[in-house]
């Protein structure tokens, strides 16, 4: 159950801006979720704005008191603590609205998207290009962030969809990035 939350929130500095160390955060937390097979712990953005594209500087927590406190002591946030401000794990007010963050995926890259067909149906490349045209590719215009694969290792843009708002919460489990399918987070 979310009943509690903690923010945290990147500190740059001249030489590293949000972005990178937004990455950084979320790729230790997502290793840490896969280490421990973490599913009670939801992710929010609270400055998340589609225009301009921009998930902000605060990666908010959602889970138990007993959870957080747990994710907090362990070691997982070592290397990045110097530009991490975290707040005191609170009770989520009452009254919020409750939403689901998920990743979206995009076909965006129509030569990639003609290699793999042609390796995969031995194709050649003229004959991949009339079956995947230069159309198929789709511009995201959703925030992302930066995060490294734990499963494949491959760095890549973890874009994030908000859910429709709803008023009460739906319970389930979070994926390894802490977001949802059917499971929401307080959205306030």
């Amino acid at each position: 159950m979310t009943s509690h939350y903690v923010d945290l929130t990147v500190v740059p500095d001249p030489e590293t801006g949000v972005p990178p160390l937004l990455g950084a955060l979320y790729d230790r937390l997502h290793r840490t979720f896969v280490q421990h097979r973490i599913d009670t712990i939801g992710v929010s953005f609270p400055l998340y704005t589609v225009i301009p594209r921009h998930l902000g500087d605060t990666l908010r927590l959602h889970g138990s008191e007993g959870s957080l406190r747990e994710l907090l002591a362990g070691d997982w946030l070592r290397g990045v603590r110097d530009h991490i401000r975290t707040s005191q794990i609170a009770l989520v007010p009452a009254e919020v609205q409750h939403r689901t963050l998920q990743r979206r995926q995009f076909k965006s890259n129509v030569e990639r998207l003609r290699r793999r067909r042609m390796k995969r149906k031995g194709e050649t490349a003229e004959q991949a290009a009339r079956a995947i045209p230069d159309s198929v590719a789709r511009t995201p215009t959703l925030p992302y962030v930066h995060v490294r694969s734990a499963s494949t290792g491959q760095t890549f843009c973890l874009f994030i969809a908000l859910g429709p708002v709803q008023r009460e919460p739906t319970a389930g489990s979070f994926n390894t990035y802490g977001l949802g399918g059917t499971a929401t987070v307080p959205w306030f």
